[in-house]
């Protein structure tokens, strides 16, 4: 299994490229990582392959589709065996307003964000979706005001 340690800079460069514009071409990636078309495609299959490139996506405008507003909501359940842990993680792969869902450690056991329309939106988030999902105790949320920063791969 090949490890971060194993990159060398031109494969730095690849992914940092990659990063920031999935849909560069391979002609215009090699250009700008200083390598000729045909290494630069083997090198970014190379990274592909070893995992580095989990998948390329497009990010879509939250606001244009409705859903201007974030909300991040610690939740906490009311049990914590394997298998109450592992439902809840899967109803919550299954809410579409749900972006990131992570299982943590401290006073909640899930941290969540959420895309909503306004308040209204988030009600009737709480009430048709998330309080449906049975097993939890109690939950604290907080709408995200303004984005600083959002990026969706560290800088390798």
């Amino acid at each position: 299994m090949q490890k971060v340690r194993d990159l060398d800079d031109i494969d730095r460069r690849i992914l940092r490229a990659l990063r920031k514009q999935a849909r560069l071409t391979n002609n215009e990636l090699a250009e700008m990582v200083g390598l000729s078309p045909s290494p630069c495609w083997t090198r970014a299959r190379r990274l592909e392959e070893a995992g580095f490139i989990e998948n390329y996506v497009a990010v879509l405008n939250q606001a244009k589709l409705g859903l201007g507003d974030t909300v991040i909501i610690e939740v906490t359940l009311d049990r914590h065996d394997e298998d109450e842990i592992q439902k809840f993680g899967e109803a919550l792969a299954e809410l579409p307003e749900v972006l990131e869902a992570y299982l943590t450690t401290g006073e909640y056991d899930y941290f969540i964000k959420v895309a909503v329309d306004g308040t209204a939106g988030y009600e009737r988030f709480l009430r048709e979706r998330l309080y449906k999902v049975p097993g939890i105790r109690h939950s604290r949320s907080s709408f995200a005001l303004k984005c600083l920063k959002r990026e969706f791969s560290p800088m390798p």
